[in-house]
């Protein structure tokens, strides 16, 4: 007999494959929400949220860019981006307008706002490695795992089983 009420054998070698405090899963989730909790009040007085702070990044790298560009970088569905985008456009901080080469196409642009306020966020990265009490080089370590975890993501997603 098996169901919710009857308690599943543990195996062999004695370990729980099914313990919560094992699961990958779960340590990037509470991970992802503490660490994008450290950064909602660096980024409060630029009035963003952590999405937003995303797409600025991006946009600080490369301005104009395509709303597909964009969403290819931040790995977003262009969906989820667009009211993103609106926020950061009423916020001043970025202009969208059909591409003159593709009418199709919505280019996004920093306004000149949106240029002098990287200034300002350029202080959030060492505020969140203080806040976060690491060693740099223990937050290197961890982007670059995280980084391999993502390409495998990508491949095993592009290639299921």
């Amino acid at each position: 007999m098996t169901g919710p009420d009857v308690p599943q054998a543990v195996p062999a070698s004695g370990e729980d494959l099914l313990a919560l405090d094992r699961q990958v899963c779960f340590a990037l989730a509470v991970a992802s929400r503490s660490v994008i909790a450290v950064y909602r009040p660096l980024l409060e007085p630029l009035q963003l949220t952590h999405p937003q702070y995303l797409v600025m990044l991006a946009l600080w790298e490369r301005s104009p860019r395509s709303v597909r560009d964009i969403s290819a970088s931040l790995r977003l569905d262009p969906a989820t981006l667009s009211p993103l985008l609106k926020r950061l456009e009423a916020l001043g901080y970025v202009t969208r307008r059909r591409s003159d080469e593709d009418e199709r196409r919505l280019a996004v642009e920093l306004t000149e706002v949106g240029r002098s306020l990287r200034q300002q966020a350029e202080a959030i990265p060492p505020a969140v490695v203080e806040r976060l009490g690491l060693a740099r080089s223990d937050l290197d370590e961890l982007h670059r795992v995280l980084t391999r975890v993502i390409t495998a993501t990508e491949r095993t997603v592009a290639d299921p089983i």
